[in-house]
């Protein structure tokens, strides 16, 4: 397979890492699906590791680039880390307590 060397990190409603392809490529994924491309087209990576292809039209119509800091790398430290901004990270639930009791 001969894509670009590094991977990018891209998000919608989930973060994915991207690699844009220089020639065609085709494979079978581990469920046994069919995947083929086209140079510029995708190979796009879940964050369980299944990966796809993406022709370029639909990939850069909804991917939306994680920003690179200066060094190429994403801000993002793994895939289960980025957050779009705004979105606030899971917080643990706070102990419940009990009800009041009725004193009706």
């Amino acid at each position: 397979m001969k894509v670009e060397s590094t991977w990018n990190v891209y998000r919608t409603r989930f973060v994915v890492r991207a690699r844009q392809l220089t020639e065609p490529l085709a494979f079978t994924d581990a469920l046994g699906r069919e995947h083929s491309g086209q140079p510029g087209d995708y190979v796009v990576e879940s964050s369980e590791g299944f990966r796809c292809i993406r022709p370029r039209a639909l990939f850069e119509n909804i991917y939306v680039p994680l920003q690179a800091s200066p060094s190429g790398t994403s801000h993002a430290r793994g895939l289960s880390q980025a957050r779009a901004p705004g979105v606030l990270a899971p917080q643990t639930p706070p102990e419940r307590q009990p009800a009041p009791a009725w004193s009706g």
